[in-house]
């Protein structure tokens, strides 16, 4: 199991925004065979950060993942929302429900 947290931070004026197009991207790549959790999370004490936390079932569904129509899509439309580039740690499932 591959763990991916993608740290995220918006424009003030986007958070809305990038919330919407960050709900369509999950539950699509939840149809995807590869994923085992794609989660979207917003800090209490900052609502412009975000983290999604991707579980993929091998390096491979990762690689896949970022080929899909709907990964363009928000890759493009969150672009411009982004206060500052988006940041990702890898991490190795240990006890990760999946």
């Amino acid at each position: 199991m591959l763990i991916v947290h993608v740290s995220v931070h918006v424009n003030d004026d986007a958070v809305e925004a990038f919330i919407d197009a960050s709900r369509a991207n999950a539950a699509a790549s939840l149809e995807e065979p590869g994923v085992a959790r794609f989660d979207v999370v917003q800090a209490l004490d900052d609502p412009t950060r975000f983290v999604l936390v991707e579980a993929y079932r091998s390096e491979e569904a990762a690689a896949a993942h970022k080929e899909t129509a709907h990964y363009a899509t928000w890759r493009d439309t969150v672009a411009p929302l982004m206060a500052e580039p988006r940041s990702s740690t890898r991490y190795r499932g240990i006890a990760y429900p999946a």
